[in-house]
Order: C-alpha cells, then structure tokens, then sequence
C-alpha cells in the first residue's frame, strides 16, 4: 500500500516554526511555536487544544498523530531530542493504522466462520457484521436488540482463534453467556470456560474464555491488564458509560493491554455526548479527543454533554470503522415475523431458599400422612406445585426485571407476563421508573382498558399481564414479549404471544423465555418441550381444552412427584450424615 501523503516525513532543513515535545503528564504532544502555526492549529483540529498563545496541543493517539504530521508538512517543527524515537514510533503507529483502514476498506463484506469450529448459521446481516470485526480491531457492535450481537462477537472468536478471550458482562448475563458459549463455540480440543469469581485476585486455571462481570472489575484491576488476553469483549458496554469509577479506570486499563476489543450494545447513546465519548474512550482511547475539544466542538457548550449533531456523529464513527449499528426495520426481510427464545438467567437461591421452606414441610406432610384421601391429596399437590413455582418466580425476579430494563432502554415495548401477584409486584417495584401498567386480573375493567390505553397510545413502554389474563387484549404495539415465569399450558404461552402478534404488528416480535437453573423451570420447561439456547417453533397450534387441562395436571403432579424425589433424597443424605456424626 502506498502511503498516504499527509504521513510522509516532513522536509528536512529549512525554517523550522516551533518546536514538538511529549508532555508525558498529559499524553499528549505540545507544538510551541509562532502565532500562526497555533492559532491554525486549533482552528483546523477539533482533537487540538492549548493553554494561552504560541502553544498548541494534540492527544497521542495514531489517528491526531496523522493531523500532526500533515500540519508539520506545512509548517515543519524541531522535535525535541529525547522525544525522537517516541515521535518515530508515533508515527509508525499512525502509518499502520492508515494501513489496516486501507485494507479493511478492501476485504469482503461478508464473512463466514469456520463450521469446524462455529456451530451455528449466521443470517446475510450477521456475516457482514462478523466481516467487520474482523476488519475493525477496536469497534462497537451497535445492532438494535435481538439482531444477535452475541452470536456474532462469538463468531468472530471462532473465526480469529485467538485465545485467550476474556468477556465482561452485567452480572445477569453471566449464565447466558456460558451457555451460549458452550452451544456455538467448539475450539480444537474443546472449549476451556473460567468464571472469575470473588474480588480478590487468584491464579486463574487455563482456560480459551474468562468470563468476569462488570462488578468485579475493581479487584482484579491491576491483576488482568497483565494475562495477555487476545480478544478483550464488553458486553453492554453502556455500563461504562460514566467515568470516574473504580470499574471504569479497571476497563480502561484493561482496554489499553489488549490488541483486539469489542464493546456490544443494542443502546449506543450518542446524544448524550459526555456517555458516548466514556464508551468510545474505553474502545479507543482519545478517538474523539480529550473531553473538553470534544464538548467544545460536537457539543452544545464547552463542557456540556449534548451532542448537537448526533447522526453527524454517527456516520464519523461509522466512517472511522469504530461503529456498526444496524435496526430491526433495516434488515427485517431476513427476520421470521416471530422469533422465540429461551434465556437462562440468574435467581437468587437464598430467597428460593427461604421461600420453599413452607413447601418441604407439606411435602413431608404428603409422604407420611396416610389418611389423605385421594382429594386432599391432588389439593396438597396443587398447593405444593402454586407454592415452588411462585418461589421460583420471586427468586429471579431481579433478574427479569434487569433483562426487561435494558430492553426499555434500548427503546423496545415490552409485554412482560407472569402467574403471580406477588412476583407482579416485585415487578412493580423493580420497574417502577418506566411507569409500568398491570393487567393482573386484579383491575376492574375501566382500569383494564386505561391499561391498555397507556400502553397502546405510547404513555408507558411497560405492560405487565398475567399470564391467565390476557385473552381478548390487543397489544399489537409490542415489540417484546418477556415471559418472567412460566405456565404448564402451551397454549397459555402462544395465546400470550398473540397479545402483541396481530394484524396491525409490522415488526419482527421477539418471545423471551427467562428461565433459572433451579425451582420449577427446569419441569416447566420439560413439559412445555422448551429446550434452552434454541429457537422455538413448538407452540404454533393451540390444542383442544380438555387436552390441555389433562397435559396440564400432568405436568403439575410429576413435577411434585420429582420433589418429592428431590426430598427423599435430601433427607436422606442428613441421615447419613448424623449417623456418621
């Protein structure tokens, strides 16, 4: 590639205008020289800053090195002695980068992962997508929610193989990722998966991906930037989006020791400016200049965070192979008109605890009372089965509640149904910011209709639904459907769906199963034929009522016979551990 001609060497000999030093303090280089070349400076280059007259500043980064070295063409500078070689290495740094923009300017638009070690089949808008990471070293995936970011950046490791990785992620994501990591990545001679744990440092197993969620970041702060890690992902990376804390300066040093870093998020904020340039900071450090030629010349005042041209800024990001964002509404002929998917999140296993205590003692109840007639048998095994499902379905209520939040802010309309009153309340708490409205059975009509009003006319993004309440709702203007917990019925399920997948819905809905690892999920999601990590395409047909009804006391009296099972067996593991004691 030949170079290009703002990055050739300056003149050698001749009147020199001022001189260039490294301020080691302030990472950045510092022109002092004649009004003329300053003054031009900062009138040309948004990135240059300076402190009174006759100086001038540029942040050290390979792109503004460029800008340096075409205005030194112009207007030659002395470099300070000690600061040659870093000048040289400087811009060498900004040659190569000139040059990989060159050549990802030319590569294919499309790219495909290896089958031997990929799983899964990407759509046409998701090859292009894997195309530009591996184009595009330090980048943000941008893709509107349920375009598979995921699928994606998992896809880009099974292309680049370069291991290790390690993948930042909230902590209600962490579950998800093994799974998804499990279900598509396949590495010759496996697939290697370490979850950090605990915020004080410890010699980490060999393993091809390290998961570790924002949270813990401030403990391994000074201990991760020195592994080595290939492929640096962060997951929601709108996490980041305010500086000043303990998890923000661990990721940006993070960022700064490793070659290839993804940030993935369906919410890229860039009216926002100060949000916006926290997160491209992380990705690229200063690519937008320090903040305050950034608030100066993208915002609405010096020091403001408003960007007054986001879409300007978002082609330069674009153009600049730092950002690719694609919606629903630009690829949706690639889409199915409904998508179903099941997502394993976390639950809170102290409360399921504390919540099935009351459960254990009706079914000790129900193995040694033998004058239970065959009635108040079915009424015990009712209340037994009503009792775990609710614990399960406050135990990963939080966590419903996070996953249905960051669907709000990506903008989406969400139906999020469940069984229960008390796990709608616990909604009600979590989400009371996005002024959620409930069809719960609960309301009289009038509130019914208001409810359903609110949400159709745009006044809330947020309706909540039993899940035994939503016959005769027309809901069309979703585009989510979270199911925070789950019926025995299959055709509960699709009637639900139907809520918001009617005439008058243009858009590709999305279904999300939340299901946990633990409680009444796992039977659930047996008798319903869910399998976890795969696309549905079972509840299409609603079968006959009396069918459904006999399925669904089925699935209810094996699910108490399996904990019973579960029981059983507990208890007598505490025998054998007392007798042994």
């Amino acid at each position: 590639m030949s170079l290009p001609a703002y990055l050739r060497d300056q003149p050698v000999g001749g009147r020199m205008y001022g001189t260039l030093s490294y301020n080691r303090r302030a990472k950045c280089w510092t022109i002092k020289g004649e009004p003329c070349v300053t003054e031009l400076a900062k009138r040309l280059f948004p990135g240059c800053a300076g402190h009174g007259r006759g100086e001038a500043r540029f942040t050290a980064h390979r792109r503004i090195i460029g800008d340096l070295n075409w205005l030194m063409l112009r207007y030659p500078l002395a470099i300070a002695e000690r600061d040659r070689d870093r000048w040289e290495e400087a811009l060498q740094g900004a040659r190569a980068w000139a040059a990989r923009r060159s050549l990802a300017d030319a590569m294919p638009d499309t790219a495909r992962p290896p089958a031997t070690t990929f799983t899964g089949e990407l759509t046409p808008f998701q090859q292009k997508g894997l195309a530009y990471l591996l184009a595009n070293e330090r980048a943000l995936l941008a893709d509107e929610m349920g375009l598979g970011k995921t699928v994606q950046a998992i896809a880009l490791m099974a292309s680049a193989l370069t291991f290790p990785a390690l993948i930042v992620v909230p902590p209600h994501l962490l579950r998800n990722w093994r799974r998804e990591l499990d279900r598509f990545l396949t590495p010759p001679g496996g697939l290697r998966v370490h979850v950090l744990k605990g915020l004080t440092p410890y010699p980490l197993p060999e393993a091809d991906v390290y998961l570790i969620h924002y949270l813990l970041l401030r403990g391994w702060k000074e201990t991760l930037p020195r592994l080595g890690f290939h492929i640096l992902l962060f997951d929601e990376i709108q996490e980041l989006r305010r500086a000043g804390t303990e998890k923000y300066s661990a990721a940006s040093l993070l960022s700064s020791a490793c070659g290839r870093v993804i940030g993935l998020s369906g919410t890229p904020i860039y009216n926002r400016g100060g949000e916006i340039w926290n997160v491209i900071n992380i990705l690229d450090f200063h690519f937008l200049g320090s903040w305050e030629s950034f608030s100066r010349e993208w915002c609405d005042g010096y020091g403001r965070g408003v960007v007054l041209h986001p879409d300007v800024l978002g082609d330069h990001l674009r153009r600049e192979g730092l950002m690719l964002r694609r919606t629903k509404a630009e690829v949706l002929p690639e889409l199915p008109p409904k998508r179903r998917l099941v997502q394993e999140i976390d639950a809170d296993d102290a409360l399921y605890e504390r919540l099935t205590r009351e459960v254990l003692e009706k079914l000790a109840v129900l193995r040694r009372d033998e004058t239970l007639t065959p009635s108040k048998r079915a009424i015990l095994e009712e209340q037994i089965s009503q009792k775990e499902r609710q614990a399960t379905g406050l135990a990963k209520a939080v966590y419903v509640a996070a996953f249905a939040r960051a669907l709000l802010e990506g903008g989406e309309r969400v139906l999020l149904f469940a069984h229960h009153h008390a796990v709608m309340d616990a909604y009600k708490r979590e989400l009371g910011a996005f002024s959620p409205v409930f069809i719960t059975g609960r309301e009289t009509d009038e509130q019914k209709d208001f409810s359903a009003r609110s949400f159709m006319e745009g006044r809330t993004s947020l309706c909540c639904v039993s899940l035994r309440s939503a016959a005769g709702l027309n809901l069309q203007r979703a585009t989510c459907v979270v199911f925070g917990e789950l019926d025995w019925s299959p055709a509960v399920h699709s009637q639900a769906e139907d809520r918001a997948h009617r005439i008058g819905q243009r858009d590709s809905l999305l279904c999300y199963y939340l299901v946990s690892p633990s409680g009444s999920d796992q039977d659930m999601q047996e008798a319903l034929g869910l399998k976890v990590s795969q696309f549905l395409a079972l509840m299409g047909g609603e079968p006959t009522p009396a069918a459904d009804m006999l399925a669904q006391a089925a699935a209810a009296a094996e699910h108490v016979r399996r904990l019973m099972l579960r029981y059983n067996l507990l208890e007598e593991q505490c025998v054998a551990e007392n007798e042994k004691a």
